[in-house]
């Protein structure tokens, strides 16, 4: 438990790093959501599954899932009143606007991924009980 805490956090932080630096090295928002998403559930395995359902508040998930959606939304649909077109960074007004249009889109594909993983791992965890007999278990 001590190395999850330790370990934790780094963790996230790759996953962050992972995300922003898509554009212009390996990685991505995907890759970036699924590193940041898995920590919950390292957390889940160290600590039970029961304690991080408890301490995480689902509409903190379906808001991360919500945020993410609506983050990539705003960016790509955003530059459509401009007179650009779907996802054309170089419509906004904005020095470098395609360099930090890039890392809005990312970093909404990567809350989004980190939102579904957590999601169906509590989804499918749900139902599960390390105390009962499995249904082939006599």
């Amino acid at each position: 438990m001590t190395t999850v805490r330790t370990v934790a956090p780094f963790i996230l932080t790759l996953g962050l790093f992972v995300m922003f630096h898509g554009a212009d090295s390996a990685g991505g928002g995907f890759q970036g959501g699924a590193i940041a998403g898995t920590v919950v559930l390292l957390l889940a395995f160290a600590f039970g599954i029961r304690a991080v359902r408890d301490w995480l508040n689902p509409a903190a998930v379906l808001g991360l899932v919500a945020a993410g959606v609506g983050t990539f939304l705003l960016v790509a649909v955003g530059s459509l009143p401009l007179s650009g077109e779907f996802l054309q960074y170089t419509a906004y007004p904005v020095p470098h606007a395609s360099k930090y249009g890039i890392e809005l889109v990312e970093l909404g594909i990567g809350a989004l991924v980190a939102g579904v993983i957590v999601g169906l791992f509590f989804l499918v965890a749900v139902g599960f009980d390390p105390g009962e007999p499995l249904e082939d278990e006599p």
